[in-house]
């Protein structure tokens, strides 16, 4: 087998090694972006596969192309959709800010791979042309931008909805086995009125239920695309029916109502819809910080710290302290967390005017979708691993959780009702002093009639609205 084999484009000739099937235009992209090492994300190869498919069968149906080489470009793509060609998209993200050389190396690879399929040699742009066919009525500017809403899409109903439904089930449960445990509340990090475990689990449980509808509502918005309008948003060289065509056909291949934008000028001008995704996903992080964070301190101890919750025990936690458990599973998490706080920075900036977003094109897409869909993949794994290795297998400590709200000096909020604030602060002040319970020194100072101290100092008395309270 040679060591090389030439092609060439408008620039003049180029060797490509024998067993690639990428050509000219992918092989100066290699050369030429030699930057991170880091390939285009293959969620946005596969997506970019996926509308190749739908557009060769769009083309056909419009006569734009033959059946025998749209039946290749399907054939061929649907290959590089399934993953099977993944070797062959080496082209790095920081690249041209159209992702025209990915959009390229896509086009190349369906090209060479359908000439296999038929029979015929390498690089001869025939039976099947990169451009004239597996790119018609498309342009990078348009092709690139609907890829990285496909693949966003795709990973936020097929990876992070389904990872925090089950996060919200995970605490759900929680909230439901521990309705019935009482423990003291925080505000400030400070004592606060009692509630119970499940109540807390249940805010939890919430506020993934609720990144599930927030992930919904930009999966929907993602769902609009730019194909259709080629180069500026005019859709010159593109059919009329053609963006409508494909966004039926992937509609139908993937079980997802894409459409056509509702303004191509808007839709290749800006990426905003991918600016408000990407700040979907940071408001998601900020949640699971919050969830993981917070399961952390309730479990810090064992012995001197809260240790209201026992965390599974997955790993030793220190190399010097002899049968030390951390909560790596939490801040493992939490640090997925930080970092697509960080990914968002990136992603708002690519979406900047004067930035990434001048004129009639945005020219900062690869790097924003690679931050997105990093973003996407990172809370998805990171909601699973809490679920798994952390949610499912934590224990309440029943006593400690009882034990802490008696000795709280918030206790005395119930009594400010019957007994005035300023006698209520004296009593929790007095209790501060002698290291006493808040009952003890009441009972001691016969404040109230002790049938009636004991009704209202009940922590489960203190867990709905009673009348007679102020506000914090």
């Amino acid at each position: 087998m040679p060591e090389t084999r030439g092609e060439s484009d408008a620039l003049g000739p180029v060797e490509i090694a024998p067993d690639r099937l990428w050509g000219a235009s992918t092989q100066r992209a290699v050369a030429n972006f030699a930057i991170s090492g880091a390939p285009v994300p293959l969620g946005v190869i596969h997506a970019l596969a996926l509308l190749k498919v739908a557009a060769a069968a769009a083309n056909q149906s419009l006569g734009l192309l033959t059946p025998e080489v749209a039946q290749l470009i399907v054939s061929a793509a649907g290959e590089v959709a399934s993953g099977e060609l993944d070797g062959h998209f080496p082209v790095d993200t920081f690249q041209t800010g159209s992702g025209t050389s990915t959009n390229m190396n896509v086009n190349e690879v369906i090209a060479n791979r359908a000439a296999q399929l038929a029979g015929a040699p390498l690089g001869k742009r025939s039976p099947v042309h990169p451009n004239d066919h597996v790119n018609c009525g498309q342009s990078s500017n348009d092709a690139f931008p609907s890829a990285m809403h496909i693949a966003a899409v795709l990973a936020i109903r097929e990876r992070l909805m389904p990872a925090f439904s089950a996060l919200a089930e995970a605490l759900a449960a929680k909230a439901s086995a521990w309705k019935d445990v009482v423990k003291i509340g925080r505000t400030h990090l400070q004592d606060a009125t009692p509630l119970t475990l499940g109540q807390e689990f249940g805010g939890y449980a919430e506020q993934a239920v609720r990144a599930v509808e927030r992930a919904e509502h930009a999966a929907q918005a993602l769902a609009e695309l730019p194909i259709g309008g080629t180069a500026v948003g005019t859709g010159l060289n593109a059919h009329p029916e053609f963006a409508k065509r494909v966004c039926q056909r992937l509609s139908q291949a993937t079980g997802i109502p894409f459409h056509e934008a509702r303004d191509h000028f808007e839709a290749q001008g800006a990426r905003d819809t991918v600016v408000a995704a990407s700040g979907v996903m940071r408001t998601i992080a900020v949640s699971l910080s919050r969830i993981a964070n917070d399961i952390r301190v309730l479990g810090s101890g064992p012995r001197c710290g809260f240790g209201e919750l026992v965390l599974p025990a997955v790993q030793p936690g220190s190399s010097i302290m002899p049968g030390k458990v951390n909560p790596v599973i939490c801040e493992a998490a939490i640090q997925a967390a930080i970092q697509v706080v960080g990914n968002d920075v990136a992603v708002g900036l690519g979406g900047f005017g004067g930035v990434g977003s001048i004129l009639d094109l945005n020219m900062a897409m690869p790097v924003m979708a690679r931050n997105l869909l990093e973003s996407i993949n990172l809370l998805a794994n990171a909601a699973t691993t809490l679920t798994d290795k952390c949610v499912r297998g934590l224990e309440a400590d029943r006593e400690r959780c009882a034990e802490m709200v008696e000795r709280s000096l918030a206790m005395c909020t119930a009594l400010a009702p019957a007994i005035g604030y300023d006698r209520a602060a004296m009593i929790a002040k007095r209790a501060a002093a002698e290291n006493r319970t808040v009952r003890e020194i009441a009972i001691e100072e016969r404040v109230l009639p002790l049938d009636q101290l004991e009704r209202l100092l009940d922590p489960r008395a203190m867990l709905e609205p009673r009348a007679g309270g102020g506000g914090e």
